[in-house]
């Protein structure tokens, strides 16, 4: 980003330069990855942050008295309160570090095992992905709640006069995506969790899909619990983050055991660590950690409000030249999205397109995406999702669309 007079400009192409697995080819043509949803790239400045940490600071943490597991130790924690400020949390110990979202998710669900009982109802959206279905169906089975849908229309937008036909005084728990994975759908979470705890009801919303194009603020949010993870916003895999507010978090029970969650132990009885650590069972993924904090760090010096923008530039340029070839659909048309564009060509499908896509060093991502029931309702086995991100370019949406209207020639 630099200044020019009274405004702000995006350099798309020092970015890009941050990037270097864009200067790789793909089947003899420079890559074009059009993947972001499943997964972002990773800088250089995080890529360095960890070779740095296995070079001089690999060490076991929060249990050592020498040198490196105290250095490792503060730069963990480090990160934490990274994390804890990007996400504006009340305190650091409010920010749990997981595997990812699915582990955040099964955290809470775990533990709400012993909160909820026959009668009680828990809600969820028809625009979520597996991960925030399936652990919310588990806990029904365990606990003989009722699981209930927010149903969606054909725009791929929740219909929120039946959300709020949905809520009583039996719901006690409310989970929906800030985005659909799928569809790229903005939902209105504020609105939705000020509805939910007006009946009394907590709330989690899945951040995965939102973090890396919008920067929360769980208090102005007043959410229960968010999660999300970081390979989604720059940084590595199996690392992710789970915000609790304090009271919640002490009443759920702990999800694992083994060290450091404990306080003592003895064969007649163990007491549990105060938080963050109660969540935190075993040798976490340190270098992780750490790589988080950083990918936070290199996101926030863009800007946040600055890659929103320009995501949403190439979302509205992308829908515009694909929608000029005939026969192509776009699935997930809300008002409020972001830069995810998933469609089909009719007669074709979605993989033999993706397949084509790939020769031409192309990656998007075919299928059902996680998120089967929203393709059932479309009565479709799945879609090509394109899926942007701050460093891709106009340029490169120009060569996907040449390549859809080449795939279409060759397989109509």
């Amino acid at each position: 980003m630099k200044n020019t007079g009274d405004h702000t400009t995006f350099n798309v192409d020092s970015i890009r330069k941050d990037f270097p697995i864009l200067n790789r080819e793909v089947n003899g043509k420079p890559l074009i990855y059009f993947d972001n949803a499943a997964t972002s790239q990773t800088p250089q400045q995080v890529i360095d942050v960890i070779v740095d940490y296995y070079s001089n600071y690999n060490a076991n943490i929060h249990r050592g008295v020498h040198t490196l597991s105290q250095e490792a130790t503060d730069l963990y924690e480090d990160a934490r309160l990274k994390i804890q400020r990007h996400i504006n949390a009340k305190h650091s110990y409010e920010t749990i570090l997981t595997s990812g979202t699915t582990h955040g998710i099964n955290l809470v669900a775990n533990g709400f095992t012993t909160l909820l009982k026959k009668g009680d109802e828990v809600i969820v959206s028809a625009l979520e992905h597996h991960s925030n279905i399936v652990p919310w169906q588990m806990l029904c089975e365990r606990t003989g709640a009722t699981l209930k849908v927010i149903p969606m229309n054909a725009k791929g937008e929740l219909i929120l006069n039946d959300y709020d036909a949905l809520l009583s005084e039996n719901t006690k728990l409310v989970f929906v995506n800030h985005i659909s994975n799928a569809l790229g759908t903005i939902n209105p979470i504020a609105q939705m969790i000020e509805k939910a705890h007006q009946v009394g009801a907590a709330v989690l919303i899945d951040g995965a899909q939102s973090c890396p194009h919008i920067k929360p603020d769980v208090q102005a949010l007043d959410v229960d619990f968010y999660v999300a993870s970081a390979h989604k916003m720059c940084g590595p895999t199996g690392v992710g983050l789970l915000y609790g507010k304090e009271a919640w978090l002490e009443k759920l029970p702990p999800y694992q055991g083994g060290g450091e969650m404990i306080d003592q132990v003895t064969f007649e009885e163990t007491t549990y660590a105060g938080l963050p650590h109660k969540f935190e069972a075993g040798t976490p993924n340190i270098c992780g950690g750490i790589a988080f904090g950083a990918a936070v760090d290199y996101m926030n010096a863009i800007g946040f409000d600055a890659i929103s923008a320009y995501e949403h530039e190439l979302l509205d340029y992308a829908t515009e030249q694909l929608t000029h070839i005939e026969g192509l659909k776009i699935y997930g048309t809300a008002e409020e999205k972001t830069s995810v564009i998933s469609f089909n060509i009719d007669g074709i499908h979605p993989y033999d397109i993706g397949t084509i896509l790939d020769k031409l060093g192309i990656a998007v991502r075919t299928g059902h995406h996680c998120a089967q029931p929203i393709m059932d309702f479309f009565k479709i086995p799945g879609t090509v999702r394109a899926s942007f991100a701050f460093y891709n370019t106009k340029a490169e949406i120009d060569t996907l669309v040449e390549g859809v209207k080449k795939a279409k020639m060759m397989l109509s």
